[in-house]
């Protein structure tokens, strides 16, 4: 049988191009992202950077560490505590020390965002001057910048420096002197005296002393982390940036691996059970010369065989050298860090490898038995019109994962609604209805053909009925052919408009929630000028909320260490300017012993008492206000100010009053915010500016996903139809012999590729428009009324794309054909 195999694939050489293409790519694609993919799993290895001259490092610790049944469990502090004075002044005794505080800086005239530091912790750091001398006056400053460009000594600079306990101050300061810039922070340096009083708070005491001795001085302050050799890496700008940036990286990749696993399994298993449809009357004549059904399905898998171990040593090539270009894609969209690179592993190219081979036989499984049982009468068949195109066992597995994907939709909705608003959730679940309504093709791509193509066909001319009778009756190269039209339209649809719809409402929610005219919020790590609030609250006929920025840590289940973002009120303030979605007590009640929970907290009874830990580690229980609705998620958690780790106010809310003159509290509110340099923007300025409908890296990341998949598919619709029109040639030059001119052949090869894409189109819209109904069932019953948002100019671009490609795939194989006489090719064996 493996000769007879090979010496079919050579014959019909053309019929198998689309399987090795579509089992190439898709071998090629999973190697591509499972690279990528294992080049996520661990972080490069960093020396300590910013203390690296540090012979001794204390600072508060930045970790919650809490000890569970099942080991440790970890969460980031929001607001780790400073270094007691008292402590920095003990610390002293044992040798020479330096106080670190490290503050935000911003150039008003624009650029890169700096980092300030006092001069006396640069001599523990890499940086030394390169010109100029050390800091004396308030108003001096020593930054970081290269011979080539950046600032000079003598320049004068406009900066505003702020942190989170202090407001932003706008001042003229002279660089005094220069250091060689590194590559983790952007650093400028004031004096001492003058670092302390933008920020009061020690973050970190470097000590040049014994580190036993440290030790024993540090172990009565509760908090505090002593730290040494490569332990001072904690004490760099944001330690754990390499590993973080992983997570979302592989998050990412891994979404793209498992959609590209799906497709490429998708289009394999149709492309090979279309190959096989094709050679009906082949496999008659094998039957006719004696060959038996074990025969010909061990041919059929040997043919598979032989195209799944080339084609998938062909795609381990290609994802050899496709992976690096990814990667670098990546970090010049700024997806990934820029360090990150493909490694040396080759356990994605086995994988891949063998996922190929498998696919291949696997897909062939089911076509192999349905031409073990193709008869010797099917070699006198001249009819194209196929039968018993859905045997009973194809309609109980489509029903089963039919129902399967719309049970698993319904389970959600009724038992979390919030859950189908997870990435988790709305990428996979497409993928059970794109396979029960392909499973289901063949039984309805009659007639929606039909239903489709009635205008066309009523038109004068043949070419729209002929189309319309071809397309509807030849019911598995249709299907074949939208199949990956179907799940194009399907996958982009769902995935760019659940995330599309999920935004809007999140912005919906934000809106309805926030009862206030005017609100004036910090940038991430800034507060703001708290001269802004009192004048603010000096304006005539407005009400205003100032909040914080913190988090709690609870411990669920004795397991699940889970950190909430929270926000520090004056809770009289807050109910007279939100309209939060309140299910149980009321906000008013909340003050220095309670807290504001959401339905998604495992204690969420109102007077219950619920163990947590602030933003600065302290462990508190605290007596539970109110319980707030899930909603998108957005809703979190609500304190007063003193469970904030004396956070500072970077969000106040203004509402104006009945009666009040809008214009004229505008202007003030301006005015106010002019002299301060505190940005004031209405309450819709300012959800625009905080609930974009899709963010860059989100934007971008989607791209990455559905352009791999969307990319394979397009090049199997092509691979598909080229297998499709080659395998005409006879019908076409049937045509040719009743009369019909080239043009006229090539018109009706091109409509009948539109009408097939028309097919495909309808049925991903189908499986698009269920489950974008899920996401807005599941916002309705969050109570959360917003439209469902449909990617109308995304649908169109590749409804076009797919019909250009598909009208091109068509023609050109016919129009090569074409160019032989007819008469030959009416007489060509097959």
């Amino acid at each position: 049988m493996l000769s007879l195999a090979l010496r079919s694939m050579r014959t019909r050489w053309v019929t198998f191009i689309g399987s090795f293409v579509a089992l190439a790519l898709g071998v090629g694609l999973i190697a591509t992202t499972g690279m990528a993919l294992a080049a996520t799993f661990s972080a490069p290895e960093r020396e300590p950077e910013r203390f690296a001259a540090a012979p001794v490092v204390v600072r508060a610790s930045d970790t919650l560490r809490i000890a569970t049944p099942i080991g440790e469990r970890t969460q980031r502090l929001a607001d780790p505590r400073p270094v007691p004075a008292e402590l920095a002044a003990r610390l002293a005794t044992l040798g020479r020390t330096a106080q670190d505080r490290t503050f935000p800086v911003r150039m008003v005239s624009g650029g890169e965002d700096l980092v300030g530091h006092p001069w006396s912790v640069a001599a523990a750091t890499p940086y030394r001057l390169s010109s100029g001398r050390a800091p004396r006056a308030p108003h001096e400053i020593v930054v970081a910048t290269d011979a080539h460009g950046g600032f000079r000594v003598g320049e004068r600079v406009e900066l505003a420096a702020a942190s989170r306990h202090t407001p932003e101050n706008v001042t003229v300061r002279t660089v005094v002197g220069t250091v060689p810039p590194t590559g983790f922070e952007n650093a400028v340096f004031f004096g001492d005296a003058e670092a302390a009083r933008i920020s009061p708070p020690v973050d970190a005491v470097v000590v040049h002393a014994d580190p036993a001795a440290v030790r024993r001085l540090v172990a009565g302050a509760p908090g505090m982390t002593v730290l040494t050799g490569d332990e001072r890496r904690r004490a760099d700008p944001d330690p754990d940036r390499d590993s973080e940036a992983l997570v979302a990286v592989n998050a990412m990749l891994g979404t793209a691996a498992g959609i590209t696993g799906f497709v490429s399994v998708f289009v394999v298993a149709s492309t090979f059970s279309f190959t096989v449809a094709q050679r009906r009357r082949e496999f008659g004549l094998l039957r006719t010369a004696g060959a038996t059904p074990g025969q010909v399905r061990r041919m059929v898998v040997a043919e598979a065989a032989v195209i799944g171990v080339l084609a998938s040593a062909a795609g381990c090539l290609l994802g050899d050298a496709a992976a690096p270009r990814l990667a670098s894609w990546m970090t010049g969209a700024g997806i990934a860090p820029s360090w990150f690179a493909i490694g040396d592993v080759t356990w994605p190219l086995h994988a891949a490898f063998w996922t190929g081979l498998f696919v291949a036989l696997a897909g062939v499984v089911v076509s192999s038995h349905r031409a073990g049982r193709i008869g010797p009468t099917e070699a006198l068949r001249e009819s194209a019109v196929d039968s018993r195109t859905m045997p009973p066992s194809r309609l109980l597995v489509g029903s089963a994962v039919l129902l399967t994907g719309l049970g698993l939709l319904a389970w959600a909705l009724f038992t979390d609604p919030g859950d189908i608003l997870k990435r988790k959730t709305y990428v996979l679940q497409p993928m059970w209805l794109i396979v029960g309504f392909a499973l289901f093709a063949p039984l309805l791509v009659r007639p929606l053909t039909r239903l489709l193509t009635w205008l066309p066909a009523q038109l004068p001319g043949a070419t729209g009925l002929l189309a319309r009778q071809n397309a509807s009756t030849s019911v598995r190269r249709t299907a074949a052919v939208a199949a990956p039209v179907l799940i194009t339209v399907a996958l982009a649809v769902s995935l760019l408009g659940t995330v599309a719809t999920i935004n809007g409402a999140k912005a919906t929610e934000a809106a309805a929630q926030t009862g206030a005219d005017w609100v004036t919020a910090a940038d991430e790590g800034r507060t703001l000028d708290p001269r802004f609030l009192t004048r603010a609250q000096e304006v005539p006929g407005v009400i205003t909320s100032a909040s914080r920025s913190t988090a709690v840590t609870v411990l669920e289940e004795g397991t699940a260490l889970i950190r909430s973002d929270a926000r520090a009120v004056d809770p009289s303030a807050l109910s007279r300017v939100a309209r939060l979605p309140v299910v149980s007590g009321r906000i008013t009640d909340l003050d220095d012993d309670s807290i504001v929970v959401n339905e998604e907290w495992e204690t969420r009874t109102v007077g219950q008492r619920v163990s947590v830990w602030l933003g600065d580690g302290r462990k508190v229980s605290l007596r539970i206000a109110a319980v707030l609705r899930v909603g998108t998620g957005s809703n979190g958690v609500y304190v007063t100010p003193k469970n904030a780790a004396g956070a500072g106010i970077d969000r106040i809310d203004i509402k104006l009053l009945s009666g009040a003159d809008r214009p004229a509290t505008a202007a003030l509110l301006e005015e106010a915010g002019r002299a301060t340099a505190t940005p004031v923007l209405t309450k819709d300025a300012w959800v625009a500016e905080h609930y974009p409908r899709t963010s860059e890296n989100t934007r971008m990341g989607l791209l990455l996903i559905l352009g791999i998949a969307l990319l394979y598919t397009g090049i199997a619709l092509a691979s598909t139809l080229v297998m499709a029109t080659s395998d005409r040639v006879r019908d076409l030059a049937v045509l040719r012999l009743t009369g019909a001119t080239k043009p006229q052949v090539l018109r009706l090869v091109a409509v009948e590729a539109l009408a097939v894409v028309a097919v495909g189109a309808v049925l991903g819209g189908a499986v698009a428009a269920l489950n974008l109904l899920g996401v807005k069932g599941a916002l309705e019953l969050l109570a959360v009324s917003s439209p469902v948002i449909v990617p109308w100019g995304t649908v169109g671009a590749l409804v076009a794309a797919s019909a250009a490609l598909a009208t091109v795939s068509a023609v050109l194989p016919a129009l090569a054909a074409l160019r032989t006489r007819p008469v030959e090719l009416a007489g060509m064996r097959e």
